[in-house]
């Protein structure tokens, strides 16, 4: 996977915003206002990229242990986050169902009112 094809996988998905909100390099992907996916574009040219994703608690934990490219995520809380590193021991399949993963938490966290805009737009 590529940041365009990063980028084209999480614009798919319903009611994805794109946004800067820290600095330009950081790149966060958000629905109903809620990140669910951030990454670093210089991490991306230097060819180290990862993404910082939201995960269950208890799958958090599972996957760290099974994975040397999933850890606590860097700068985020350290529960609900992991970064996941690219170019290791997880697949691009992998990656899109994290991915995936990510985006559903956020989304099922949303109100009821904001999950059917979302779901309308």
């Amino acid at each position: 996977m590529n940041i365009q094809q990063l980028y084209e996988f999480c614009q798919a998905k319903k009611g994805v915003t794109e946004h800067f909100p820290f600095d330009e390099d950081t790149l966060v992907f958000k629905v109903g206002g809620k990140m669910f996916c951030l990454t670093s574009l210089k991490e991306w040219e230097n060819g180290t990229p990862s993404l910082n994703l939201k995960c269950d608690p208890e799958k958090a934990l599972e996957l760290r242990a099974e994975y040397e490219a999933i850890n606590p995520g860097y700068h985020m809380s350290k529960v609900h986050w992991n970064t996941v590193d690219f170019n290791k021991d997880v697949s691009d399949k992998m990656m899109c169902g994290l991915l995936n993963d990510s985006y559903e938490l956020v989304f099922k966290s949303l109100t009821k009112k904001l999950q059917t805009e979302v779901l309308n737009a």
